[in-house]
C-alpha cells in the first residue's frame, strides 16, 4: 500500500463509521508503455513549445488528455488538421504505415509515441506478409491499435477475428497463414481463440506466446486475486479502453460485481451496500492519482483497511525516441 493510500485508510473519522476492507491489486494503473507515449508528449511541448499536436488520444483516458491538453496539446482526429510548420505526435496504439508517410510529405515534424510492444507485433505483421502468409489479426474492429496493425500491410493480406464464432467461421484464401493478436485482450478469450484456429488450421504460425503485452497479462492476473476474495471490484478507466473493459470482464468471471469508473467522483454509493471487502484497481491508462482519490473519498464514509495484493513487481521502462531523450 502506498503512502498515500495509507493517509487516506487512516487520515479518516472512526466514530460511527462502517468498515471496509479494501483490497488494491498490483500492479494497477500506468504501464511502461502509457507512461512513454505521455512522456513523448510532455518532452515535445518542453522541446517546441505548445502548441504540439497529438493525433487521435495519446491514451485512453480523459484525466490524461485534459492534463496534456493544459499544458498546450492539442489532440485531433486526422493529419489534415496539422497546421504547417508544429510537431505532431503519433498515439501509443500505433498508426497505419500510410500516416507517417502522410506526415513527412508535408514537411511535420512527426514523434511516434507508438507502444514498442504494439511496435513488435507491426513487425510480425511485416514479416509474415513477406513470408507470404495471409494473417488473421485477433482484435476488436474500431480499436486503433487494429487499425494501426492492419494498416502495417497490403489490402487484403490481413482478416480481423474477433470472437469464437469469427474464429469457427473465417475462410481464409489457400496458402500458409499466421496469427497476431491485439496487445490489449483478455488472456482468456485470446487463447481460446488461439486454439480454435490452430484446430482448424493446423500449420498457423504464431508467436511462441500471444502478444498479450505484459502489462495487460499482469493486471488480470491481479484482478483475478482481488476478485477472489471481494463481492465488488472497482475498475479505475475509461470505456474506450481495451485493457480496461477487460478487468471489467476478468473480475466479473471471477465472481466479483465489477464497476467501471472514470473517476472518484463517479462513484455511486449505493453498490457498496452490503459490502464488507471490496477490490480496486485501475486500467493501464488510468494515472494513480485517481485510485487515491477513490481511496480518499470512500475514507469520508468508510473506516478503511486497506490491503495490497500484488502477484508481480514491474520494472520496465521504454526508452523515449532519440530525437527527444538528447
Amino acid at each position: 500500500m502506498s503512502a498515500n493510500a495509507a493517509d487516506a485508510a487512516d487520515g479518516r473519522p472512526e466514530a460511527g463509521l462502517p468498515r471496509l476492507r479494501v483490497l488494491l491489486a498490483a500492479p494497477r494503473g500506468f504501464c511502461a508503455g502509457v507512461d512513454r507515449a505521455v512522456r513523448v508528449v510532455e518532452e515535445a511541448l518542453k522541446r517546441d513549445g505548445a502548441p504540439v499536436y497529438v493525433r487521435h488520444e495519446i491514451v485512453h483516458n480523459r484525466v490524461v488528455v485534459n492534463g496534456l491538453a493544459a499544458q498546450g496539446a492539442v489532440f485531433v482526429e486526422e493529419l489534415d488538421e496539422v497546421p504547417p510548420g508544429v510537431p505532431v505526435v503519433f498515439s501509443a496504439h500505433g498508426v497505419a504505415k500510410s500516416v507517417p508517410l502522410a506526415a513527412a510529405a508535408r514537411g511535420l515534424t512527426a514523434f511516434d509515441a507508438t507502444c514498442p510492444l504494439v511496435s513488435k507485433v507491426h513487425r510480425e505483421a511485416e514479416r509474415h506478409e513477406a513470408m507470404g502468409h495471409h494473417i488473421l489479426m485477433i482484435g476488436h474492429a474500431g480499436h486503433p491499435e487494429v487499425e494501426g496493425t492492419m494498416g502495417q500491410v497490403r489490402l487484403g493480406a490481413m482478416t480481423l477475428v474477433q470472437s469464437l464464432a469469427e474464429a469457427e467461421a473465417v475462410a481464409p484464401p489457400p496458402g500458409p497463414l499466421a496469427f497476431v493478436t491485439q496487445t490489449t485482450l483478455s488472456v482468456e478469450d485470446a487463447a481460446e481463440i488461439v486454439a480454435v484456429l490452430r484446430r482448424r488450421f493446423p500449420g498457423i504460425e504464431g508467436p511462441a506466446k500471444e502478444d498479450i503485452c505484459y502489462a495487460t497479462t499482469n493486471r488480470q492476473a491481479a484482478v483475478r486475486a482481488v476478485a477472489a476474495e471481494a463481492g465488488l471490484v472497482l475498475v479505475v478507466g475509461s470505456a474506450n479502453s481495451s485493457n480496461t473493459m477487460r478487468l471489467c470482464e476478468v473480475a466479473s468471471r471471477a465472481g466479483a460485481r465489477a464497476q467501471l469508473l472514470e473517476g472518484p467522483e463517479a462513484l455511486d454509493l449505493d453498490v457498496l451496500e452490503g459490502e464488507t471487502v471490496i477490490g480496486i484497481t485501475a486500467g493501464a491508462s488510468a494515472p494513480e492519482s485517481l485510485v487515491q482519490g477513490l481511496l480518499a473519498r470512500l475514507g469520508e464514509h468508510y473506516a478503511l483497511d486497506v490491503q495490497e495484493r500484488r502477484v508481480t513487481t514491474e520494472d520496465l521502462t521504454f526508452k523515449l525516441p532519440v530525437a527527444l531523450s538528447a
